[in-house]
């Protein structure tokens, strides 16, 4: 395990890969943004859910992903479906 699956919703397959999408750390996640880092990940991995960027964004917070605020649940909700393959 590396240091992103310490974050919360980060599992091992995620951590994958952000990895492989060039992200390895906290710091790059906070950068990209979860919808940066979900971009990435869908150009690896075009099964890319919604729950899989509600789970980065609440890494990003340090929350799990329904702790997050409903606001932003919704505006994550609009990118999927703007963005999903």
């Amino acid at each position: 395990m590396g240091e992103l699956s310490k974050l919360p919703n980060i599992g091992p397959d995620t951590e994958r890969l952000l990895n492989a999408a060039g992200i390895s750390n906290d710091a790059q996640l906070r950068e990209s943004g979860a919808e940066g880092a979900w971009l990435k990940i869908q150009a690896i991995d075009p099964s890319a859910c919604v729950n899989r960027l509600l789970g980065l964004e609440g890494a990003i917070q340090n929350v799990k992903k329904t702790r997050l605020p409903e606001h932003r649940r919704l505006e994550l909700r609009e990118f999927y479906q703007k963005h999903k393959l």
